[in-house]
């Protein structure tokens, strides 16, 4: 099985592709002085870019995982997700984080089916 990285950082590639799947890494938002609505609605379009790259979409995310500094803003991020993905909601886990650093009020790991 191949393995196809791209997108490099400093740290990581920021997609990388294997067994049929795409693995986004953990996204924070470019501004994180806003608010967890406007952080989320930037992350996922960062990532909506990302899946273009690597040939797929969003509407073939199966699995994320999600990070927050404050589990009480919650719904905020819920509606920008479900507006995002519609009816393609993969699944998820969020989980409460005491720090993303830099301000990040939150974190999102994505996989995707290639294609």
């Amino acid at each position: 099985m191949s393995i196809t990285r791209s997108i490099r950082t400093p740290i990581m590639h920021r997609a990388v592709e294997a067994g049929g799947f795409v693995f986004i890494g953990g996204t924070i938002a470019d501004d994180t002085s806003v608010s967890m609505g406007e952080q989320t609605r930037n992350i996922l379009g960062k990532i909506a870019g990302y899946l273009k790259e690597a040939g797929t979409d969003k509407s073939r995310v199966v699995s994320t995982s999600i990070f927050v500094t404050d589990l009480s803003k919650k719904k905020e991020m819920d509606a920008v997700w479900t507006e995002f993905f519609g009816d393609n909601l993969p699944t998820r886990a969020t989980v409460g984080v005491a720090d993303l650093g830099g301000g990040a009020l939150i974190e999102v790991v994505v996989t995707a089916l290639k294609g």
